[in-house]
């Protein structure tokens, strides 16, 4: 049933929208200036007092050379040097917020990202874990999840030797696309024996799962030059797949002005390549998750879909969504509790404020009751397709259908559309309305009306 999904071209035209990811509720761009670094350390206080568990986010934003489509926040260079001032202030943060947490709190989760996490030296990420171990509760069993995102171009084997030494048992790896055409375009060559080499590597270290990364829509892309990159990539078997829809927004990130708007497929090809992506997938044996992603039956993702206990958290899907995340480094974003803040995000304004002894948040949001129950509304439509409003009803003491009865409407019309099923107890995404929960999510959100559309990527 979960891995359920039905193409129907005619439901995707019509509601192919722009609109929000939901990797939370409310949505980032609601974070706003007036909350700042006492309504962090209050809620660091909070989540010592509870002896909740943790996730950490780390971010490392240097990258050695600029990926076109990239709309990350980084700094391109080739100057290995700038790290080190970063890493020291990066340190700082992790000492200052540590001192706010009991040692107890476990860290159940860590992911570094970026950037490129492997430009830093070994010695580097060796000084940066060191840190951290000695501040927050790591685990030694191996029993955490502790992911990092790699670019093959920036690692070897020995690479991931110190990595698996270093405690991390997750890889993500940015691929993107093989076609040595389409890579020219985005200014990214890489082999298809870079990937290999270090899925293998994985494989041999004892990594618990590999997740590669393929984005369709790119510059010079056709649906039969995707259709092999994707073949080569299931020979692979990675664990999980990542297929995002390129997001061509040069007015919002300047590396996307090098791509010549004429080379992008139209839009009619795109659908042939995602409807394709689907269907190679699906026949080897992978599970549509939702949102992109997809899993081997045996991945914690899809196990915990089937039980019912998936989460989706600023870090994506999640079997962690139960700890507190903190963010650390330029531009990170937390989420402690009923609190988002998100730390500057230019990099020189991040380095000073810690300098002075002081924390880097710049902007947050304090989730209210309404918030509250439009997220937990949210987040079960996206990560399990369907909704009962009883278990709504008890958790927020509301009535469902009187609460949401503005946008009852558009509930009808998209279940007379064949998107969902909706009915007196609940709400269920139909198989041919997995691909666009998106619009779905949409109808609860309270904040959509304010914000301009383009601010956000299409659905497909």
């Amino acid at each position: 049933m979960l891995d359920d999904l039905r193409w129907d071209a005619d439901l995707i035209r019509r509601y192919d929208l722009a609109g929000p990811r939901y990797t939370s509720y409310p949505t980032a761009v609601q974070l706003h200036g007036e909350v700042g670094s006492f309504d962090l350390l209050h809620a660091l206080r909070e989540s010592r007092r509870a002896l909740r568990p943790l996730s950490l986010y780390v971010h490392v934003p240097f990258c050695a050379n600029i990926c076109y489509y990239c709309a990350c926040n980084k700094v391109i260079t080739k100057d290995r040097a700038r790290a080190q001032p970063y890493l020291q202030r990066l340190e700082q943060e992790i000492q200052l917020i540590a001192c706010h947490l009991d040692p107890k709190q476990r860290v159940e989760q860590l992911h570094f990202g970026g950037g490129t996490p492997t430009f830093l030296s070994h010695v580097e990420l060796r000084q940066l874990m060191a840190c951290l171990r000695q501040h927050f509760n790591l685990l030694d069993d191996d029993s955490g999840d502790y992911g990092i995102e790699i670019d093959p171009r920036e690692a070897d084997w020995s690479t991931m030797g110190l990595l698996r030494e270093l405690g991390f048992n997750r890889l993500s790896l940015g691929v993107q696309d093989l076609d040595p055409l389409v890579q020219r375009a985005v200014n990214r060559l890489q082999s298809l024996e870079q990937t290999r080499t270090l899925v293998e590597a994985a494989r041999t270290l004892q990594f618990r799962s590999v997740n590669l990364d393929l984005i369709y829509g790119l510059p010079k892309q056709t649906p039969e030059g995707f259709a092999r990159t994707v073949d080569e990539v299931i020979r692979l078997q990675p664990d999980r797949l990542s297929v995002f829809n390129y997001a061509h927004l040069p007015e919002r990130f300047m590396p996307q002005r090098r791509i010549d708007s004429h080379d992008l497929p139209a839009p009619a090809a795109k659908l042939e390549m995602l409807q394709a992506t689907i269907e190679q997938l699906t026949a080897a044996g992978y599970r549509y998750i939702g949102m992109d992603h997809f899993a081997l039956p045996d991945d914690e993702l899809a196990i915990a879909q089937e039980e019912g206990t998936l989460q989706r958290n600023f870090q994506g899907y999640t079997t962690h969504g139960h700890c507190d995340l903190i963010g650390l480094g330029v531009s990170a974003v937390s989420q402690i509790g009923d609190l988002y803040c998100q730390n500057s995000s230019d990099l020189n304004t991040y380095k000073e404020t810690l300098s002075s002894a002081q924390l880097a948040t710049q902007r947050g949001l304090l989730c209210n009751q309404d918030d509250r129950l439009r997220r937990a509304v949210i987040q079960q439509l996206i990560c399990h397709f369907e909704l009962q409003f009883e278990q709504i009803e008890r958790q927020f003491t509301v009535d469902f259908r009187g609460y949401f009865n503005a946008q009852w409407p558009a509930l009808q019309a998209m279940h007379h559309d064949g998107l969902i099923h909706l009915d007196s107890k609940g709400i269920t995404v139909l198989p041919a309305g997995r691909l666009l929960v998106r619009p779905v999510c949409m109808v609860f959100d309270a904040y959509l009306a304010q914000h301009d559309r383009q601010r956000f990527s299409r659905v497909i």
